[in-house]
């Protein structure tokens, strides 16, 4: 039976790409096969804000690429939640702010594997 590992954190999203599974503005890509869903409290957005959300997998074993982004703007009423993914060659995901204030923002990386 496959376990569920939860890796909870915050971090302040500035203008430098930070990776959630590394918890650094450096990417360690993980290579544990898993099922991932990423849990984000948004709640400190405010008007004028927008962050941009990237999972990344090595997709031909060897160079990472953006395999999903989604875009947040302004206040933010709701946690964001990403679809699950099943990833394991490198995979990551990673915040970065684009516009507005830079914010601290809760996480948490849902595993199956």
């Amino acid at each position: 039976m496959a376990s569920i590992t939860l890796t909870q954190n915050s971090a302040t999203i500035g203008t430098t790409e930070f990776f959630l599974a590394s918890n650094s503005t450096t990417a360690t890509y993980q290579t544990a096969d898993v099922i991932l869903q990423v849990y984000l409290d948004l709640g400190a957005m405010a008007a004028g804000d927008e962050y941009l959300i990237k999972i990344y997998e090595k997709v031909d074993g060897t160079n990472p690429e953006v395999i999903y982004t989604a875009t947040k703007v302004g206040a933010q009423a709701e946690m964001w939640v990403s679809p699950a993914f099943i990833l394991g060659v490198g995979w990551e995901v990673s915040v970065d702010k684009i516009a507005g204030t830079d914010r601290s923002i809760p996480w948490t990386l849902a595993k199956i594997g």
